[in-house]
């Protein structure tokens, strides 16, 4: 058994051997017609008789094929045989051998004979047939990995010389090792045509990455060009290496949730059936690779493992936490308290992690958890506390009434925007809500009632001086204070005094202000008068002419 490459390289130094000797060497086609020259370019012996052609038979005389005699178109078939049917001239004297074959590889002479000279050119012929497409053949079904397994066949039929085939996966060149990678080639030569069918076997070791591998194998031959077997994917058996456990569920796990487990494991084929160890019970699921733990609770955290159900070694763990919240406030619901008394707020937290706590009054925000040394009525309202931890949030909360007896703390007066009546104000103090009562009738107007406050009036037009009452009471107790009322406010008559003599001394000057006016008028007019007059008058002769002119008949 040769390889292929050796014998293409003995055939190409046989080839520059003849070239070496001198001999003219051509190449046919196998199945053409070869065409092979006589004294190309050369010049026929003076007075050329005749042409023949032979060639060589190897410990024998040389073999007659035709000859043709100068001046005239017949050629004599001298060969019999193999080349009696296949052998014509050129009117070249080129010598034709009509479908080639392998055994027409050898040396053919021509001689030009003339009566002093005989001269002979000898021609080397090599017949070349190119393979037909490679083909991989005998393929294996699958690959195991880290196992010596025969891929396939590479064949090249029917080729002279014989083909060279080279195997490459993913676009590189596989190269015999003799241990991860074994190659064998075999020619196989026709007994018939002589030609040879090249084929290559490849033995291979997979890994697990060869899963995305394409193999494929290539021709090369003096015909050319290269020619490229379709590519070929195997599939790659490789045993779990690998396990993984994980949680499906998105976000932390709270207590009551459903957990999904995914035991996640390499291999190929992979595997279909698995153990679930779940905290020291085991659990074997077929044909899926999940479990589902229902309504978790805190109990539930812990380490869990899965496995292949035929592999308890290659295990896949995780640890999962239950997040939980417990909560609790004293006091809770509604408390009563009486106000400047102390109130002790007690929230107690457990929970899986470092829990977010807020405060809100009455949906305000507080800054702190409220404390309560000594009670206000500002401090009624309804407290709620949020606490939250991994997506847990808990609320809880209280209403808070502060109660006390109701308090006057200022009673007071003033006087009416239009000064006649009297307006009084009671501010109280109390819890629930007091109410006011006042000794004597009035328009009422009161104030809301905010943080235990309120202000009450009422305004009267008295009519002698009075004492007033105002009285305050809720259902704890009640409050009363007085206050003097008189018809006339304290500095009333010395307001009005004020006012009259501002009007008395007013119309004075009003009335000196008239007179001076008029003394200025009169004063104006009397000169006037008197600078006018004598224009009025006007001469006593301009009278006496106006008076003819008055008695003159009218004509």
């Amino acid at each position: 058994m040769l390889k292929t490459g050796c014998l293409f390289r003995a055939f190409l130094a046989a080839a520059l051997l003849l070239e070496a000797s001198s001999l003219q060497t051509i190449t046919a086609l196998y199945g053409d017609t070869i065409k092979v020259p006589c004294n190309p370019g050369g010049v026929k012996p003076a007075s050329h008789m005749f042409t023949k052609w032979k060639y060589d038979i190897p410990d024998s005389a040389p073999g007659d094929l035709l000859v043709k005699q100068a001046h005239m178109d017949e050629v004599t078939i001298q060969a019999t045989g193999f080349y009696k049917d296949r052998v014509s001239m050129g009117n070249d004297s080129s010598l034709l051998i009509s479908r080639a074959t392998l055994e027409d590889q050898k040396t053919f002479t021509c001689m030009e004979v003339g009566p002093a000279d005989i001269k002979e050119y000898s021609t080397n012929v090599l017949v070349y047939k190119k393979p037909s497409a490679p083909q991989i053949k005998d393929k294996v079904k699958e690959l195991e990995n880290g196992k010596l397994t025969a891929v396939g066949e590479c064949v090249a039929l029917n080729a002279n010389p014989p083909a060279n085939i080279t195997w490459f996966k993913n676009d590189t060149q596989l190269t015999d090792d003799g241990k991860l990678i074994v190659i064998t080639v075999l020619l196989k030569k026709d007994p018939t045509t002589g030609l040879t069918t090249t084929s290559s076997k490849l033995q291979y070791t997979a890994v697990k990455q060869d899963v995305y591998s394409t193999f494929t194998c290539t021709i090369q031959h003096p015909l050319g060009p290269v020619q490229v077997s379709a590519p070929e994917k195997f599939t790659v058996i490789y045993p779990t290496e690998t396990v993984d456990l994980q949680v499906v569920n998105k976000g932390s796990i709270k207590e009551g949730d459903n957990v999904t487990l995914k035991c996640k494991a390499d291999g190929n084929p992979r595997p279909t059936s698995f153990n679930f160890h779940l905290k020291g019970k085991k659990v074997t699921v077929d044909n899926t690779d999940t479990y589902a733990l229902t309504d978790v609770t805190r109990n539930s955290t812990g380490e869990y493992k899965c496995s292949p159900v035929n592999n308890d070694k290659m295990v896949g763990s995780k640890n999962i936490v239950v997040h939980y919240l417990d909560v609790s406030l004293n006091p809770s619901g509604k408390i009563i308290k009486n106000v400047e008394e102390a109130l002790e707020v007690q929230m107690q937290k457990n929970a899986s992690a470092d829990v977010k706590v807020s405060w809100t009054k009455d949906n305000e925000k507080l800054g702190k958890q409220p404390v309560f040394t000594q009670l206000k009525y500002s401090d009624s309202g309804v407290y709620e506390c949020e606490v939250s931890v991994e997506g847990i949030t808990k609320k809880r909360s209280f209403q808070l009434v502060v109660e006390g007896k109701p308090v006057i703390k200022k009673l007071d007066k003033k006087r009416g925007d239009e000064g006649k009546h009297k307006v009084l104000m009671c501010e109280a103090e109390g819890s629930p809500k007091p109410t006011v009562q006042w000794s004597i009738n009035g328009t009422y107007e009161e104030s809301p009632y905010i943080n235990g406050k309120i202000t009450h009036k009422i305004t009267v037009l008295p009519r002698e001086n009075l004492t007033v009452t105002c009285m305050v009471s809720n259902k704890l107790g009640a409050d009363t204070k007085e206050i003097l009322v008189s018809s006339r406010t304290p500095g009333e008559g010395e307001d009005q005094a004020k006012l009259i003599v501002g009007i008395v001394v007013g119309l004075i000057l009003a009335a000196m202000i008239v007179g001076i006016i008029y003394w200025i008028y009169q004063k104006k007019s009397k000169q006037g008068s008197w600078k006018t007059g004598e224009k009025e008058r006007g001469t006593s002769e301009e009278s006496k002419k106006l008076e003819e002119n008055n008695h003159k008949p009218e004509v």
